[in-house]
């Protein structure tokens, strides 16, 4: 890996989508990718707006990560709640971990807690930006670097799109960049708890989302949302 090379490019892209494409903003989940932009946002483009969507459901790693990530950077992160009646009225028909039951059951969860919250917070935006990679997932392998999000109505960029696992490691080390302590627990890929656990050696990095399900490892953030079809 040249570093150098790529992380002057992300320096590059980032600086160009604050100046052509705003208003912006990165959807942070606080993931080894999601660290390496924030990094490179607080330190070169500033003007680029950071959220973050809390389900009520995140492990307490990635809740300690945020308010390090915040004190470390001294930045603003609005964090996006689910509507609250919307998740009473869920687990009063589903049960607190209804999701378990069906794949169907499991995306209304999702959409509930994560998609409906993203619509609300990239209202007003021109594009919003992700820590999405092709190599992530045989699903995603067809990613491009910016194209037109049809569910949003806005323009999504994926600037890690061609990075490797072993890039956003290495930017993480040589930068000392600090990242979800789940991820030494062998967590590549961290959601909410439940739906969340350890890969083995050789397993799918997304093999640990929805561990439960053989197929359908995607929530609804970045792909067309099957409830809204």
């Amino acid at each position: 890996m040249d570093l150098g090379r790529k992380t002057r490019e992300l320096i590059s892209n980032l600086e160009r989508i604050e100046r052509n494409q705003s208003p912006t903003a990165f959807a942070c989940s606080f993931g080894a990718e999601d660290m390496v932009i924030l990094d490179a946002i607080a330190k070169n483009a500033r003007a680029i707006q950071v959220f973050t969507l809390d389900t009520g459901r995140l492990p307490e790693e990635t809740h300690a990560l945020m308010e390090t990530a915040r004190n470390t950077y001294s930045i603003t992160i609005p964090t996006y709640f689910p509507d609250a009646v919307a998740v009473q009225t869920w687990v009063e028909q589903n049960g607190p971990n209804g999701f378990f039951k069906s794949i169907a059951q499991r995306r209304q969860c999702c959409h509930i807690r994560k998609v409906e919250a993203l619509k609300r917070a990239l209202t007003g935006k021109k594009s919003w930006i992700t820590g999405l990679r092709r190599e992530q997932s045989a699903g995603r392998q067809t990613l491009e670097f910016e194209a037109w999000d049809e569910a949003n109505g806005l323009i999504k960029i994926n600037p890690l799109v061609e990075w490797t696992s072993d890039d956003v490691w290495v930017y993480i080390k040589t930068y000392g960049v600090t990242y979800n302590a789940l991820h030494d627990r062998g967590y590549p890929s961290i959601g909410c708890a439940p739906c969340t656990r350890a890969v083995d050696p050789g397993e799918d990095s997304r093999a640990g989302r929805w561990w439960w399900e053989s197929s359908s490892k995607e929530c609804g953030l970045h792909v067309v949302d099957p409830l809204l079809s």
